[in-house]
């Protein structure tokens, strides 16, 4: 705010523009955002600091190249504009699992953004906790797989995206990731980047797809991120 743009990155916008609407015509499109939430009772649970905004930018980017979007949302305040998306809201990871499973079956790519809960509590209470003196333990038990369950049952032509967020290790992580979940690509994202993580307005991601080719982006906001990844998913279903 307040200053003018850099000249490459208005160029950048400019291009797009003119080339877009149309390179995803007649795609379907899967997306996830946001976190999910574990119940424990009534009216606490397990969740996460996602905000959703990353997932939301690239379900819009997809729909201006003119895919048929499906949102899968997790608990957020965001809305969508574009009336090519169409939004399914869940709150838990097996909500968020189901949608997804259904949606897949006429999906040609899928983006998952989300910030899926990886354990939820065995018993959820049907009222609220009180308080004990001695404290309570939770047991958990784990949640399934959406990324993995997508990539081992993926159709022919399918193309797939999965995110990683990590705070060590970062690169050897995301491409074990890509590797073990039989996905196309990774977008490695780091908290340990200040301009990049949750309820941030801006980002900067590394992708890196299976034949071992990296794209390092610049920190930018999450629109021009998803912009640009749209751009690469296109340049590689698009050949």
């Amino acid at each position: 705010q307040g200053r003018m743009a850099e000249p490459e990155h208005i160029f950048g916008s400019v291009q797009r523009h003119f080339q877009s609407g149309n390179a995803l015509a007649g795609k379907k499109a899967l997306v996830t955002a946001g976190p999910t939430y574990e119940l424990i009772d009534p009216v606490r649970f397990i969740g996460n600091f996602s905000s959703g905004q990353m997932g939301y930018a690239v379900a819009e980017a997809l729909a201006q190249e003119g895919a048929e979007v499906t949102l899968v949302s997790g608990p957020t305040h965001l809305s969508c504009r574009h009336k090519g998306i169409t939004r399914i809201d869940v709150v838990s990871a097996q909500d968020m699992y189901d949608a997804c499973i259904k949606a897949n079956q006429s999906a040609d790519i899928l983006v998952l953004a989300a910030a899926v809960a990886d354990y939820t509590p065995k018993v959820k209470a049907e009222q609220k906790i009180k308080k004990h003196e001695e404290g309570i333990t939770l047991e958990l038990s784990k949640t399934k797989d959406i990324l993995a369950t997508l990539g081992q049952s993926r159709r022919e032509g399918q193309f797939i995206v999965g995110f990683a967020l990590e705070t060590e290790n970062e690169m050897a992580n995301a491409q074990a990731k890509l590797h073990n979940k039989n996905i196309d690509a990774i977008v490695l994202n780091s908290l340990n980047n200040p301009k990049a993580g949750f309820n941030k307005p801006t980002n900067q991601v590394c992708v890196i797809d299976r034949s071992g080719e990296m794209i390092q982006g610049e920190a930018k906001s999450k629109n021009e991120v998803a912009k640009d990844i749209v751009q690469f998913i296109i340049s590689k279903t698009n050949k």
